[in-house]
C-alpha cells in the first residue's frame, strides 16, 4: 500500500472500506454494497409503491471509481507542502484527500504528479482567504468508452508561469492525457469555472459513448458522473417510452440533449427544451456529431414552452422529464396537464421530490405503469428512478 492510499479492502469481502469517511462527506454509507442496496430498495418501495409495483433497484457491478468527473482543490500545510483534497461544502473548508474509491482510478496520480511541478515550476496554490496565488483547482474528466481525458488547470488570471514546460511534463508522465485546458476564473465561488478558457493541448474536449450515440464533452458540459449506470438508466428510460417510429417527443430539461439524441435515434422526432444556452448549444452540437435530423432544440423554459404548445392546440406522443433535485415546478405540471401527452417518462435524481409531483401527475389523470430505480452513486444515499406514466382514458 502506498503512502497516499487511504483505501482499505477487507481481506473476507472484498469490499473497499476509506480511511476519510467520516472527515470527507463525499461517501454517506459505510455499509456493505449489499446493505446499501437493500436500503434503497426499501426506500423505493416505501415512498413509490402506492402508484405501481417497484422493481428491483438495478446495481453497479463494480460499485467503486466511477466518477469520471473529479474536482481537486490545492493548499499548503504547516510544511508549506503543496496538498490536494475537495472542497467541504458543510464545513466550508479544504479535506486533504490523496486518493478516492468513487473518483476514476487515473485521476488520483494526475493529482500527485501535478503538486510535484507545482512546486519545481513555483505554481502556487489559490488562497481563497488572501486572494492570493494562482492554481485554483482542477477538473479532470475521463470517458470508459473512449479512455480519452481532459485535465482543466482553473487559475486565477491568464498568467500561467512555464505553461508549455508543465504541459510537456504533464504528457510525459501521463501520455493518457488526451487534452489539457487552462480556463481562467479571476473571481467566484470555489470549484466553478470562468467564462475563458484556453486549449494548452489537444481538442480542448473529449468525446464519450452511451447507448450507441456518441456526445462531446467540453470542460464547462453538463455530463452524468456515471457514466457505466447512465446507459442503463437511459435504457429504461427509451423502455418505458416504448417509442414507435415518428412519435413526437419533448425532451424537457434537455442538459446537452443525452436522452433526446438517444430517443431520436430510436426513431422519435424529438425537440429539446433547454433553459441553459450553452448546454442547449452543447445539445445541437451534440445531433449534429450523431448526424441526426429529427431532433431540434429550443432555449427556453420548458414549462413556457410547453404552455405556447398547448394555447396553439398542438399535441404530443411522449413527454421525456428530467428536471433538478428540486423537481419539477408547479407550473410545468399545470403545462403537462394542458398539453395531455399520451405517455410521460419522468427521470428523477431525488426520490422525495418524484413522490410529490407523481402525486400531482396522478390527480391530473396519468396512472404509472412502470418504475425503476437505478443505484447512480453507489455509497450515497442517491437514488436514481425511472418512471413510466400513460394517460387515462
Amino acid at each position: 500500500m502506498s503512502e497516499h492510499n487511504k483505501i482499505y479492502i477487507d481481506p473476507k469481502t472484498g469490499e473497499k472500506a476509506c480511511k476519510c469517511f467520516k472527515r470527507c462527506g463525499g461517501c454517506q454509507h459505510s455499509e456493505s454494497y449489499k446493505a446499501q442496496l437493500e436500503r434503497k430498495q426499501q426506500k423505493a418501495e416505501r415512498m413509490l409503491s402506492k402508484f405501481c409495483k417497484v422493481n428491483e433497484i438495478i446495481p453497479m457491478d463494480e460499485p467503486y471509481n466511477y466518477r469520471c468527473k473529479v474536482q481537486n482543490i490545492y493548499g499548503l500545510d504547516r510544511s508549506k507542502r503543496i496538498i490536494s483534497g475537495i472542497f467541504q461544502s458543510s464545513g466550508q473548508k479544504m479535506v486533504t484527500v490523496d486518493d478516492c474509491m468513487l473518483e476514476d482510478v487515473h485521476a488520483a496520480p494526475i493529482v500527485r504528479t501535478l503538486k510535484k511541478l507545482m512546486k519545481d515550476m513555483r505554481i502556487s496554490p489559490y488562497d481563497l482567504r488572501t486572494g492570493k496565488g494562482i492554481l485554483r483547482h482542477t477538473l479532470i474528466r475521463t470517458s470508459p468508452t473512449t479512455g480519452q481525458i481532459m485535465l482543466v488547470l482553473v487559475t486565477s488570471g491568464a498568467m500561467l508561469p512555464s505553461s508549455k514546460n508543465l504541459v510537456k511534463a504533464l504528457l510525459s508522465a501521463h501520455p493518457e492525457i488526451t487534452t489539457i485546458v487552462q480556463n481562467v476564473c479571476p473571481d467566484g465561488m470555489p470549484l466553478t469555472l470562468g467564462k475563458r478558457s484556453m486549449v494548452l493541448y489537444g481538442s480542448g474536449h473529449i468525446e464519450d459513448e452511451l447507448c450507441g450515440c456518441r456526445f462531446r464533452i467540453s470542460p464547462a458540459s453538463f455530463y452524468q458522473v456515471n457514466p457505466i449506470q447512465t446507459e442503463k438508466l437511459y435504457t429504461c428510460a427509451v423502455k418505458a417510452a416504448d417509442i414507435s417510429e415518428g412519435d413526437t417527443l419533448i425532451d424537457a430539461y434537455c442538459g446537452t440533449g443525452t436522452i433526446g439524441i438517444i430517443c431520436a435515434k430510436n426513431g422519435a422526432c424529438v425537440t429539446g427544451v433547454e433553459l441553459n444556452k450553452s448546454a442547449c448549444k452543447d445539445a445541437a452540437e451534440n445531433a449534429a456529431l450523431n448526424k441526426l435530423e429529427n431532433i431540434r432544440f429550443f432555449n427556453d423554459d420548458a414549462g413556457r414552452f410547453m404552455q405556447a404548445m398547448a394555447s396553439r392546440g398542438e399535441g404530443l406522443d411522449i413527454l421525456m422529464m428530467d428536471p433538478p433535485r428540486a423537481g419539477a415546478t408547479r407550473e410545468f405540471l399545470g403545462c403537462t396537464a394542458k398539453l395531455a401527452p399520451k405517455k410521460i417518462v419522468y427521470v428523477s435524481c431525488k426520490i422525495e421530490t418524484l413522490e410529490r409531483d407523481l402525486k400531482t401527475l396522478t390527480r391530473s389523470g396519468y396512472k404509472a405503469t412502470y418504475i425503476q430505480p437505478v443505484d447512480m452513486f453507489p455509497h450515497t444515499m442517491g437514488i436514481e428512478t425511472v418512471v413510466g406514466l400513460i394517460k387515462k382514458a
